[in-house]
């Protein structure tokens, strides 16, 4: 396991990378589907060990801004050498903890475009996909640790309000993209 904290590659306001990934529906999830709406990508995988501790909380997100803000979980390691993070494993995963949309992104473009480097790795967008926040999911910075600080709902919830989000890029910190030789 290689420890990263995420990198500040893009700046507040720079508009969202277009995506077009397969969802563990096997559905084709686009950028253009949220026109107009708001969208969090957080950049997860099966096993990282600082991602398994916020997956329940993820599904929580998911439920709660449903048809305010899309969230929306992308894995990016290669599966070739992280078996845990195939595709399958990935479908498996979602019907267990009731993710919509956790989308497999095999060449790993997207996460380059984004400047992914760690999971997690959240990115939110405005309704107009400008970048509004990147950082961490919550203050729980170890898997053992427990949050007091949920930085990423806070941020949603500062967008929706219309209030600016002063602290915009928080790092996230956890195991490195998975990236393929």
């Amino acid at each position: 396991m290689v420890l990263l904290k995420s990198d500040e590659q893009m700046n507040k306001g720079d508009p969202a990378p277009d995506f077009s990934l397969i969802n563990v529906d096997n559905s084709i999830v686009t950028k253009e589907m949220f026109n107009g709406k708001p969208f969090a990508l957080i950049f997860i995988c099966n096993h990282c060990p600082y991602v398994i501790p916020k997956m329940d909380e993820i599904a929580q997100l998911q439920k709660d801004y449903e048809g305010k803000v899309a969230i929306i979980c992308i894995s990016s390691n290669d599966p070739t050498d992280y078996p845990d993070d195939s595709f399958e494993n990935m479908q498996k995963l979602a019907q267990e903890k009731g993710y919509k949309y956790y989308l497999f992104d095999e060449t790993q473009e997207i996460a380059k475009a984004y400047g992914a480097v760690c999971t997690p790795d959240p990115f939110l967008f405005d309704q107009d996909h400008k970048l509004a926040y990147h950082g961490r999911f919550n203050d729980a910075m170890s898997p053992d640790a427990t949050p007091s600080k949920h930085n990423l709902r806070e941020a949603i919830d500062k967008m929706l309000a219309g209030q600016e989000i002063v602290d915009w890029f928080v790092p996230s910190m956890g195991c490195s993209i998975k990236w393929k030789a």
